[in-house]
């Protein structure tokens, strides 16, 4: 027989045991489906983490106090740093938690940011209304004061807003900009902040010349790691730190958060497919014990078929087409069922549907493999049966 007639033959037999094929199957759907969904999830992830991170500026290094406090950095370790080559911009930031409010009943709590006018440029920031803090706003030290896409809706504010009076722990500022929301939460949300000039913040809020971070955006073409050392260097030598004393700095490098973040997902994917393979194969186990029941009812079938003249490998043929049949169906309608969950779960996580083909070519790859392998055993049974004691069987 053809293999087109054995695919027939196994679709006939599959029709017939409707029940009892849907049941065999539904291990090769669920792990299929599983691992098509949880692949799918995992690539979704990767894409917001990547996204994100993009969002927060290009070509970024971000120079913190080494352990996250202290007064270690300085307006004047900026400035120095600015001086250096191959800069495209750099912003220096204090920070503050205070209210914002626009009226005694319409307030919200928020991270109050002193920064220079290169903020927006370094941190990769689009403004939606207005304008972002200039020049001359922050070497005045105006109360000028740009608000983050959050603040503005918990406040009510849109675009009609510019130019309007709000309260900063009581004190008024002139709103002069909204931001494009970049989407975040939690901790740290670049929505959830507003920005006034450095020296503002300086006045009003927290004193000294300490600053929380630098922001700097290496200029296109020029070399990271190179710049890295550049600023190393030049802090080393600002802060008096001898050749084997421990830096009082660290600097961050978005490519390697970048490359951190991708690696983590990846292995978490690998995991997550890994763990629901588990249920494929439980799924094979399924095949193969269904098709050994399947040799045992049709014993005589497989006496009469010997007799008739079929050899060995045309029973084997037969039956390891069923069982690869019956877990290739299983494994697109998993695939089907991944696919759907999927973008259920990229609509409501907000990354949208992510669609790999070469997850599609895996998943029915592997259900075909299960079909096979666990297909194996049952066929050869049926093709070493002796005709003589399969025609006696009752």
């Amino acid at each position: 027989m053809s293999a087109l007639e054995l695919v027939r033959l196994a679709l006939s037999r599959l029709r017939r045991a409707r029940v009892r094929a849907a049941l065999t199957m539904l291990g090769v759907v669920i792990g299929v489906g599983s691992v098509v969904g949880l692949v799918s999830v995992g690539r979704g992830t990767t894409a917001r983490i990547t996204a994100q991170l993009n969002s927060l500026g290009t070509n970024l290094l971000t120079i913190s106090p080494s352990g996250g406090g202290g007064d270690t950095l300085t307006l004047d370790d900026a400035t120095a740093i600015a001086a250096l080559d191959g800069l495209a911009a750099v912003a220096p930031e204090i920070q503050t938690q205070g209210a914002v409010a626009t009226s005694a009943t319409n307030t919200t709590s928020t991270s109050i940011v002193g920064t220079s006018a290169q903020y927006a440029q370094v941190r990769a920031y689009d403004v939606w209304q207005g304008t972002f803090l200039s020049p001359v706003e922050v070497e005045a030290s105006l109360r000028s004061v740009v608000l983050g896409a959050s603040v503005a809706t918990n406040l009510g504010l849109g675009a009609d807003s510019v130019g309007s009076n709000v309260t900063i722990e009581g004190i008024p500022f002139q709103v002069v900009g909204i931001l494009q929301p970049k989407g975040g939460s939690g901790f740290n949300n670049p929505d959830d902040q507003v920005l006034i000039p450095l020296g503002t913040v300086s006045k009003y809020f927290v004193g000294g010349t300490g600053v929380r971070a630098i922001g700097v955006s290496v200029a296109d073409g020029v070399d990271m790691q190179s710049m890295k050392d550049s600023i190393s260097e030049l802090l080393r030598v600002r802060h008096g730190i001898g050749a084997t004393d421990t830096d009082d700095f660290q600097i961050f490098d978005q490519t390697q958060l970048l490359q951190a973040a991708s690696t983590i997902s990846d292995t978490l994917t690998l995991l997550l497919g890994g763990i629901a393979s588990i249920a494929l194969v439980v799924g094979g186990i399924g095949i193969m014990n269904i098709m050994l029941v399947s040799v045992r009812e049709r014993t005589r079938e497989i006496g009469i078929r010997k007799a008739l003249g079929a050899r060995g490998r045309d029973i084997l043929s037969q039956f390891l087409i069923e069982a690869v049949t019956l877990s290739l169906l299983g494994g697109l309608i998993g695939v089907v069922a991944g696919l759907l969950v999927s973008a259920v779960i990229g609509r409501l996580a907000g990354w949208g549907f992510i669609f790999d083909p070469a997850t599609l070519v895996v998943a029915t790859a592997f259900s075909l493999a299960v079909g096979v392998v666990f297909g194996v055993w049952p066929a050869r049974q049926a093709a070493r049966l002796d005709p003589v004691v399969a025609l006696r069987y009752e």
